[in-house]
């Protein structure tokens, strides 16, 4: 790029341009900018940077040389933060309740640092699980050119031979309380565990948004992979800020790239990585930004013909370095292609099509971590929607890792009326083999805030017991759980849904073979029971953000979102 771009209908030249705005330029003086800085385009460079987790610790130092690719190409960036809640550190107390919420006070905080300073691009890095979803959405709601950078894994830890991750910590809890591993064992675990900085390793929520992000077109092609401690990163970040600049310079913005064709691409991505189930709603929420219907069912639609090729944690063997190193997205990415399944004309961040990034990919699959995609692991997706007289607005399990005969489960339900009620009775084995346990008012409005519920799953690994039970919620599982455990169970039981109807030894039937989820219960009876309903279990959140979370979230199918979306608004940012 040699000539600056015009900046008379950019959104900075309300803060740069003119004899009125001499006050405003007098603070981007008093930061060290140059007059030709000052007048050049201005980038946001956002981060979740935060102490909080091994996450985002690396962000920090991603973002400088994110800042050094925008100045290369004659871009002004400035850096700025938002929130991130890490659910490794919020799992399995009240902490969780605040994981979902973060998405979209992420989302609302970037939206609202764009606007306030005028700036007329974003680069967005992201860690952990719901900071991902949380930074797309923030680039398709404003509708600027945007790049997005997932921040990297976690390199695994190294235990007895094998590699191991927090999910084997999770699960090791279970294990100690039944009495199969020592403290001194789970001490040596926890030391040794997570050895750097990053994402959790595995296929779960962070990496499975991840590879969307390359996969709708947001991320350039193969920054996902890279392991978050390796400094040979800096290409990507470097890239990154040169091709926003591209993206200005041609004016390609987010909802030129985030349309119905990369939202399906994004969806088979998840399928046929056993991604995390928690794809089924961040895919919705961030279609729902550009205005397009793209609810669960239309994922599960995705995931129901796309084969499960690569062998991933936790239903699988391998971590996300791993992957990287077997090629990472893209030939995954290439093998959907190969069997037709990709939208190949859509644009991405690069300003190249899918088929032009495609054409560029000459690996092939290597058939351990990767398999070739006419000789997958299953035919069927890693993950799988259900419906049925328990769930009239659909549901979600992940089923990668699991076998044939494991895909039906009939048992009697027991009924737990929160998480913690559930955990203990997990604690005490008050609990028995074939049950289904039905964990409910854990959705978006009935938690607040649809908490994950792997320290529960897990410690049911952990017992031996992940195939004896089945669980469903209508709150989420995290991407690292594993077993048969049916979440986003909806309508949520704070909305009356039937989910807040079942009562102990009702029989329920999960069917992931053919998406059924129904409960041995007549309309008549379901009518009975409604009409003798007290309604909604009252939560002792009754101010702050989860208190008005609960008062704006709607349905799980429809993403969980707290505002209209595009379809509603009346102007679009980057034309103000």
């Amino acid at each position: 790029m040699n000539q600056r771009i015009d900046k008379s209908n950019l959104p900075s030249r309300y803060v740069t341009e003119g004899a009125a705005r001499a006050p405003h330029r007098s603070y981007f003086y008093a930061m060290g900018l140059t007059e030709e800085e000052i007048h050049q385009p201005i980038v946001g460079v956002a981060t979740c940077w935060n102490e909080a987790a091994p996450c985002n610790i690396a962000l920090n130092r991603q973002a400088q040389v994110v800042k050094m690719g925008v100045k290369a190409e004659r871009g002004t960036p400035r850096e700025f933060t938002t929130i991130t809640v890490t659910d490794g550190i919020a799992m399995g107390h009240e902490g969780m309740r605040s994981s979902l919420v973060s998405r979209e006070v992420i989302a609302d905080s970037v939206e609202l640092t764009m606007r306030g300073h005028a700036y007329d691009a974003l680069v967005g890095i992201a860690g952990c699980d719901k900071s991902l979803p949380g930074m797309m959405m923030a680039m398709v709601r404003l509708n600027v050119p945007s790049v997005f950078i997932y921040g990297g894994s976690i390199l695994p830890g190294r235990h007895k031979g094998r590699d191991v991750t927090v999910q084997d910590l999770f699960e090791g809890v279970g294990e100690y309380q039944a009495g199969t591993m020592s403290e001194a064992e789970l001490k040596v675990l926890e030391a040794i565990a997570c050895p750097s900085s990053g994402a959790c390793g595995g296929q779960f929520t962070a990496n499975t948004m991840a590879c969307v992000s390359e996969a709708i077109g947001l991320a350039l092609m193969n920054s996902s992979g890279m392991p978050a401690p390796y400094e040979s990163r800096d290409q990507y970040g470097d890239a990154s800020g040169r091709a926003v600049m591209n993206l200005l310079e041609k004016n390609i913005r987010a909802r030129d790239i985030v349309t119905r064709e990369a939202l399906e691409n994004a969806a088979r991505v998840v399928a046929c990585t056993g991604g995390s189930t928690n794809a089924g709603l961040h895919l919705p929420a961030i279609a729902h930004e550009a205005g397009i219907d793209f609810d669960l069912d239309d994922v599960c639609e995705i995931f129901r013909d796309t084969p499960y090729f690569v062998d991933l944690k936790p239903g699988g063997s391998y971590v996300a370095k791993d992957l990287y190193e077997a090629g990472g997205v893209p030939v995954v990415l290439k093998e959907l292609s190969r069997a037709g399944l990709m939208h190949e004309d859509v644009i991405t961040a690069s300003g190249r099509s899918m088929g032009e990034e495609l054409a560029m990919i000459d690996r092939l699959a290597d058939g351990r971590v990767i398999y070739p995609v006419d000789k997958p692991i299953s035919p069927t997706g890693g993950v799988v929607g259900m419906k049925g007289n328990l769930a009239p607005e659909g549901a979600i399990v992940k089923i990668a890792g699991m076998t044939e005969e494991q895909l039906v489960f009939t048992g009697p339900a027991h009924v737990f009326e929160c998480e913690e009620d559930a955990f203990q009775a997990v604690q005490e084995r008050t609990y028995e083999e074939g049950e289904v346990l039905v964990i409910r008012n854990e959705g978006p409005a009935g938690g607040p805030g649809m908490r994950e519920m792997l320290a529960t799953t897990a410690a049911l690994s952990g017992q031996g017991m992940g195939k004896k039970v089945a669980l469903i919620t209508d709150g989420r599982f995290s991407g690292a759980t594993r077993g048969f455990c049916v979440g986003h169970v909806g309508p949520e039981a704070a909305a009356g849904g039937p989910i807040a109807l079942v009562e102990d030894g009702d029989m329920i039937t999960l069917d992931a073979k053919n998406g059924i989820i129904s409960v041995d219960v007549s309309d008549e009876e379901f009518a009975k029971r409604r009409a003798a309903w007290s309604g909604p279990r009252e939560t002792i959140y009754a101010t702050g953000a989860l208190w008005k979370y609960a008062q704006l979230v709607g349905a799980t199918n429809k993403g969980a979102v707290t505002h209209p979306g595009a379809k509603k608004e009346k102007h679009v940012y980057m034309d103000i």
